[in-house]
């Protein structure tokens, strides 16, 4: 009888896990979604500045490479299905992948996962959050760029409307995402 309650308790503890886990996951996605409320639209590109990225690289230090990818890929999917989770300046769903943010929307994924990849293979330190942060930006603005470029037929037109502008806020939001990530893992090590 003990054998059955302790295989009930660990199949138990395995649904209590995995329900935690897709509440992370669920609720890092939302999260993503409320910093894209916070937008600000920009005169000279068609690309506004957002929270969005901020949340990408907190939601991959925080949260590790599985679990960062998984939350920023439940957010595509979330947004492609009409969910009003993407900015809402833009056109919303399939139409906001397919236009001057998409690069920069199908990278984030990537970019949250390579940043929780970096954060999980050495000592928690705010240097190597912040240098995780670039590389995920790196990512970032790779795919957003490389995707500007294929619409203005022009790289020079996808860096002056995806990046030039960009710089300092992204820079920003690296120090404060490495900043707030090392600071929340500092805090659950020193818990009981």
């Amino acid at each position: 009888m003990a054998k059955l309650d302790t295989l009930v308790l660990s199949r138990g503890n395995r649904a209590l896990y995995w329900a935690e886990q897709v509440a992370i996951v669920l609720s890092a996605s939302l999260f993503v979604a409320l910093c894209a409320r916070v937008t600000l639209p920009l005169p000279f590109t068609p690309v506004p500045l957002t929270l969005q990225n901020f949340g990408v690289l907190l939601v991959g230090l925080t949260l590790g490479s599985r679990r960062g990818f998984a939350a920023l890929a439940l957010y595509l999917i979330e947004g492609a299905s009409g969910m009003p989770v993407f900015n809402p300046a833009g056109p919303g769903g399939i139409a906001q992948l397919m236009g001057v943010t998409g690069g920069f929307l199908l990278a984030y994924p990537f970019a949250a996962g390579l940043a929780g990849w970096i954060t999980e293979r050495g000592k928690a330190s705010f240097a190597r959050a912040a240098a995780a942060g670039v590389l995920a930006e790196v990512v970032l603005f790779a795919g957003g760029l490389s995707w500007l470029a294929v619409l203005t037929h022009s790289f020079a037109q996808a860096l002056r409307f995806g990046l030039y502008w960009f710089v300092f806020a992204e820079v920003i939001k690296v120090m404060l995402a490495a900043a707030v990530s090392t600071g929340w893992q500092y805090t659950r090590k020193e818990r009981p």
